[in-house]
């Protein structure tokens, strides 16, 4: 570290020692935590296991929950007199600034245009990056991927702005976290980081021109009957035509709500459509069951087992059939771990018809009536104004 401007010494090899924590070094991060969760602890707070950035308070009467990302803090709970008390109480440790409801956070739009309806959107952000390649008045598409593309890795023509396409390709991956029926696609594009070809920009824009026909789409969370978690898991065998690799994906909802979602390719080749089915079963079960010990912290109760949804019929069978054969041998280690958690009735895995998988969208591009149904699957919903009232369309 160099001496600052208008406090040099005459003796250059001294440097200056820090009394506090400045943003830029690599102990800043977790200083700040340290001051922030103290700040909680005092005020009754206690971090969760599932999630050190959520400091949950439980009283007799009331619950409150503070999310925090740095320095943007959520708060929620049952007593508004309580959350007020809070920040009055956080404001003598910090200079803070009450937004009051939620209406804006990291880049995600927060709406709730009736009761108990959430709409979470990120159309300004998407503004943003169609205005950055000038593609803001694009013509719309219906799908965001041609259901018969193939992209390879090596070709004679190599994108000339590989810079612009890594930037397009975070831009794409952060607005997944509102429009998740993009995953599949923006996941495939991240295959080609390293050398681009015009092929695979080509790609991208034609991802660009979904968004920009359904600009208006959002993630929509509806007051529901049951807290049942159900999880669909799906698989694509050996779907990469370059290294063989397979697409997985899965989405868990908690009632009729989305809430969890992945689509990624395999780290190793697999040799049969069954073992890539059972080898991600494992990730989703880890997801359901992180699940459930979030939901146990914030005190929700959980009917009922999880249900794990597989269209694979052997690998729904492997968890019931307790003789391991020559062809699973190397699957033994996740096989004991998914059916120890069938067993001890933590979760419940069932066969469903690959009609009915709706994480099948997570796992390979879909036509556009597919698509139509797998975005009403994922509650992406258009969200129109009438009249200066809000409704979902």
């Amino acid at each position: 570290m160099q001496q600052p401007l208008g406090y040099e010494h005459k003796n250059k090899a001294l440097v200056c020692k820090l009394d506090k924590a400045l943003y830029g070094l690599k102990q800043a991060p977790r200083a700040w935590y340290v001051k922030l969760s103290s700040v909680f602890y005092k005020l009754g707070f206690h971090s969760s296991k599932c999630d050190q950035s959520l400091f949950v308070r439980i009283t007799k009467s009331d619950i409150i929950h503070a999310l925090a990302y740095v320095d943007d803090i959520i708060l929620t709970g049952t007593s508004s007199m309580l959350i007020t008390n809070i920040i009055i109480a956080m404001n003598k440790e910090f200079t803070l600034k009450d937004l009051d409801s939620l209406s804006y956070f990291l880049g995600i739009e927060v709406q709730r245009p009736s009761v108990g309806l959430l709409v979470l959107s990120k159309t300004k952000y998407i503004k943003d990056v169609l205005k950055k390649v000038g593609m803001a008045s694009a013509k719309g598409v219906a799908t965001p991927m041609v259901s018969i593309l193939k992209l390879f890795k090596e070709g004679p023509h190599l994108f000339d702005q590989p810079a612009l396409y890594q930037f397009i390709v975070g831009a794409l991956q952060y607005a997944t976290i509102t429009r998740p029926e993009i995953s599949f696609s923006v996941n495939k594009v991240c295959w080609f980081m390293q050398a681009p070809l015009k092929e695979h920009w080509v790609a991208i824009k034609r991802i660009l021109r979904y968004l920009a026909g359904t600009i208006n789409h959002r993630l929509c969370f509806t007051p529901s009957a049951t807290r049942s978690v159900v999880a669909f898991c799906d698989s694509d065998w050996a779907a990469d035509c370059n290294d063989r690799r397979s697409a997985s994906g899965y989405c868990i909802y908690f009632g009729s709500n989305l809430i969890s979602w992945s689509s990624k390719k395999q780290t190793t080749v697999t040799r049969s459509s069954t073992e890539v089915e059972y080898h991600f079963m494992v990730s989703t079960v880890l997801e359901v069951l992180w699940l459930k010990s979030l939901f146990f912290e914030l005190k929700l109760k959980i009917p009922g087992i999880p249900q794990i949804l597989c269209d694979n019929l052997g690998a729904v069978l492997i968890i019931a059939n307790l003789v391991l054969h020559a062809h699973t041998k190397h699957l033994e280690l996740d096989l004991h771990f998914v059916r120890e958690r069938a067993i001890r009735g933590e979760i419940c895995v069932t066969h469903i018809l690959a009609t009915s998988q709706i994480a099948d969208g997570l796992t390979k591009p879909l036509s556009s009536s597919k698509f139509t149904e797998f975005k009403r699957g994922l509650l992406i919903e258009e969200y129109v104004k009438l009249r200066g009232n809000d409704i979902v369309k």
